[in-house]
């Protein structure tokens, strides 16, 4: 169904979520420290990659950095850490999901579903969210086709994860009114999957900061402290 890349250095998680992934119907290619593993997905990317924070010559948060410099493709980062500050560190380098060691093979066959599916990655359309999702917008500066995945700021390109996409997607929907954090997980993640508030935080801080690589006076996503965010009407 998908390609997918495992990185990891402990042999009997590669062998054991190898063997579940394929079980679905993935290939997957495996490596065993983040130097080998970046350069694979540099060369050969898959539909999505799975990394563990914790390995030699390149940890996943580096590869996970460096790999966001050119790609969007969804990303799953793994850890035996159970420390806040590194789920946060890897949202805000563009991770679409996280999980902490020791896990179920059958929560990551479920997240692994579920991120494909948003990503349009397993053969079937992304998953919509409310109202007309397929239909290109245009507000303002910004124009989005989520046919394409395209995301354009003042005719320039801005390249989007899945995760971050859907959030815009879900605000530039409804200019001026504001979206929940609740709200805005339910439009870029599945029901059984869930995510800290402080999640939708650190991706739209990452988005913005994307736009402002773009254009610095960026400032068409605003905050409302304690409520969520709103895209501002123009």
């Amino acid at each position: 169904m998908a390609k997918i890349t495992l990185v990891d250095d402990d042999e009997n998680i590669v062998t054991s979520v190898g063997l579940a992934l394929e079980s679905h119907g993935h290939t997957v290619k495996s490596y065993y420290d983040g130097a080998a593993g970046l350069a694979a997905l540099e060369n050969d990317p898959p539909d999505l990659a799975i990394l563990d924070v914790k390995m030699p010559r390149m940890d996943g948060m580096e590869v996970l950095r460096r790999l966001r410099r050119t790609t969007d493709l969804p990303v799953i980062i793994l850890t035996s850490k159970d420390e806040e500050i590194d789920e946060i560190l890897g949202f805000n380098l563009g991770a679409d999901d996280y999980i902490h060691k020791p896990f179920s093979q059958r929560l990551l066959i479920e997240r692994v579903k579920a991120l494909l599916r948003r990503a349009g990655a397993d053969g079937e359309e992304p998953a919509p969210i409310a109202g007309d999702a397929t239909r290109a917008i245009k507000r303002g500066k910004l124009t989005l086709d989520p046919a394409r995945h395209d995301c354009l700021w003042d005719g320039r390109p801005v390249k989007l994860t899945v995760t971050e996409f859907l959030l815009l997607q879900s605000l530039a929907q409804r200019p001026g009114f504001v979206k929940s954090r609740d709200n805005l997980m339910d439009a870029a993640y599945e029901d059984q999957v869930y995510v800290d508030d402080r999640t939708i935080d650190s991706h739209i801080k990452r988005m913005r900061k994307k736009f402002r690589d773009v254009d610095p006076e960026f400032d068409a996503i605003e905050t409302l402290y304690g409520v969520g965010y709103r895209y501002r009407e123009v």
